[in-house]
């Protein structure tokens, strides 16, 4: 995305360093490790559907946008080698970025009817999946709304722009919207606690947000624009990355200006300051989406104002240019 946008060389490089480490972590028969030690040993570990979710959204993502070909031949090569674990998978969050990433390759791919059909085969479990726990006051795939839960409708959201099934697309909106109203307080976004998550019947913790919910939120309202083109998810998407700059629970900017980095959460007495891959990820991947719509929204005089403070951040860049006009 960074090389998208900036044609950035360093983003270009690293591109070539994450995929050989991705080449690295694959067996033989086609799934990954997930923990490598310094010494470049593999570590214990128990199968993680998340990880190998993930590992297919980016192998997908770049199948769709490669640089360059020798980028793209071995992108391919990992990305089909683990095609057959694709509807092996058990949860639906594992299922939900596989959908992502299968979206993305078909971006480029729209011909290959094989993973169309993979594509509508795991959407209708995720929607199966809804049915099985969708209640008159509980529109969700599970009996709880746990973490990265903007993930599940915004695969469907993908899902719906190759596969035009009408029930998915009710399954898409009808839990975007319930996500969205469980997680928007007094016109800011407020993600679901890891303390106790939100059981179905009993009460949310507030407490402690996580940067990967909010980064699922930004991509999730991005979607639906995209879908919709109505204004009312650019805003959400904005308003959803104000989440990093102090527009939460606390007022507290998560984002850290010195280091680049993105703080681990929002607690209840502040923030945690461990500054993680995952969260610094969190926040660079909103703030390319947020960029990308801003311009967007700009071009097109869809929007004529944007908050002061995601102004200010969107017109500086990561460390000293501007990207934004």
């Amino acid at each position: 995305m960074a090389y998208q946008q900036f044609q950035d060389k360093d983003a270009q490089s690293l591109i070539s360093i994450y995929l050989s480490y991705i080449h690295y972590m694959q067996n033989e028969d086609g799934s990954f490790h997930n923990f490598l030690a310094y010494d470049r040993h593999f570590l214990p570990e128990k199968t993680s559907e998340d990880a190998f979710g993930r590992t297919i959204w980016a192998l997908g993502y770049l199948l769709g946008n490669a640089p360059d070909d020798a980028t793209y031949q071995m992108g391919k090569t990992l990305f089909m080698k683990a095609v057959p674990h694709f509807k092996g998978l058990k949860s639906v969050r594992g299922v939900a970025l596989v959908v992502i990433g299968i979206a993305a390759y078909l971006k480029s791919h729209s011909y290959d009817e094989g993973m169309i059909q993979i594509l509508k085969d795991l959407s209708f479990e995720l929607a199966d999946a809804f049915d099985s726990h969708c209640t008159q006051e509980w529109h969700w795939f599970e009996d709880q709304l746990t973490y990265d839960n903007g993930i599940l409708p915004l695969a469907l959201l993908h899902a719906i722009r190759i596969v035009n099934d009408r029930r998915l697309r009710e399954v898409a909106f009808k839990s975007m919207d319930f996500l969205s109203e469980n997680t928007f307080i007094d016109g800011h976004l407020s993600t679901i606690g890891s303390d106790k998550w939100y059981k179905k019947g009993g009460e949310r913790s507030q407490f402690d947000q996580q940067p990967i919910d909010t980064m699922a939120m930004v991509l999730m309202f991005r979607q639906a624009f995209d879908v919709t083109q109505e204004r009312k998810y650019l805003q959400a998407t904005f308003q959803s990355f104000l989440w990093f700059l102090g527009e939460n629970d606390l007022g507290i900017c998560l984002y850290d200006r010195s280091t680049h980095g993105c703080c681990d959460g929002l607690e209840e007495d502040g923030v945690n300051l461990n500054q993680g891959a995952e969260s610094t990820l969190a926040y660079q991947i909103s703030r390319l989406i947020v960029e990308d719509a801003y311009n967007e929204a700009v071009n097109e005089n869809l929007i004529r104002r944007i908050e002061i403070g995601m102004q200010d951040e969107l017109n500086s860049k990561y460390n000293k240019e501007s990207h934004v006009d």
